[in-house]
């Protein structure tokens, strides 16, 4: 793969040789192909399509918040044993801790600019799946979150990967046992399922579903709902197949965990919002 497009120039100040990874360069794509696209919307219902980039800001410094936040409460020994590492390191990018922190941050931008939060939900629905399915193919193309060892033809090696999918990375960070037959077959370095890729065309396909759903006459929230429901499930399917070490309910993961309280969540807010007959409320979110 390629963890690193290219590195700076060596004569830069404060910033020589830094590396521009292919995690950090989609990560941006990701927010500027949902700030455009929501800016588009935005437009489209008579808003102040400028308010997008507003919401793409918030979004980024939440996220980014949250996701630490997140990934520090669940591995609070290396926080112990070195809090600035553990705080400011590239990693520990969590996508539930991060989901957590940009939606607090979205809906008071929401409320602080006057705009109807169920109609801008509505809005971000789209730019939201769109935006997780770019952002995923940095994770792809610097080898991080893959899924478990594998023998069939899905099956990618990371041999470069964060970590990579060495036998001995497999068994010391995750904690998974390699099957020997893997090993005899493939050698130290084994291939595993691309979970990354298998999010990308989920939430490619979510898009979609979106995309078409957007002008609806429901109220307004409906799509988001629809949206938190159909992404949550996406995550609960995939996490079957991820190699994870934070199986603590038998075999669910906490994110699992956290997928089935949104699923229910969202099935929640899809009848609250539901409406036969109605004034078509996407046209004008």
């Amino acid at each position: 793969m390629y963890p690193i497009f290219f590195r700076l120039p060596s004569w830069l100040p404060f910033m020589a040789d830094a590396p521009i990874t292919s995690f950090g360069v989609f990560m941006f794509l990701s927010f500027l192909t949902g700030g455009m696209l929501l800016r588009s919307e935005m437009e489209r219902a008579g808003h102040d399509p400028d308010r997008a980039w507003d919401l793409v800001f918030m979004a980024v410094l939440g996220g980014v918040i949250g996701a630490k936040v997140y990934y520090v409460l669940l591995n609070y020994e290396s926080l112990l044993g070195n809090p600035f590492s553990a705080i400011f390191s590239r990693g520990g990018m969590v996508w539930y801790g991060g989901f957590a922190g940009a939606l607090l941050l979205i809906v008071f931008e929401i409320k602080r600019r006057g705009l109807p939060l169920g109609q801008v939900a509505d809005l971000c629905s789209p730019t939201l799946a769109l935006g997780y399915a770019v952002g995923r193919m940095g994770c792809f193309l610097v080898g991080d979150d893959y899924g478990r060892p594998t023998a069939s033809w899905v099956g990618i090696k990371f041999p470069n990967g964060t970590p990579p999918t060495r036998v001995e990375d497999i068994e010391r960070y995750f904690g998974v046992q390699v099957d020997p037959a893997l090993v005899e077959r493939f050698g130290q370095v084994v291939p595993v399922h691309p979970t990354q890729l298998y999010e990308i065309a989920m939430a490619s396909l979510i898009f979609l579903v979106l995309w078409k759903l957007r002008i609806h006459e429901h109220r307004p929230g409906w799509l988001w709902w629809i949206c938190l429901t159909l992404l949550s499930v996406e995550r609960f399917i995939v996490e079957f197949v991820r190699v994870k070490d934070d199986r603590f309910f038998g075999p669910l993961t906490i994110a699992q965990v956290i997928a089935i309280a949104l699923v229910l969540l969202g099935l929640w807010g899809v009848r609250r919002t539901w409406s036969v007959g109605g004034e078509s409320q996407g046209a004008k979110a």
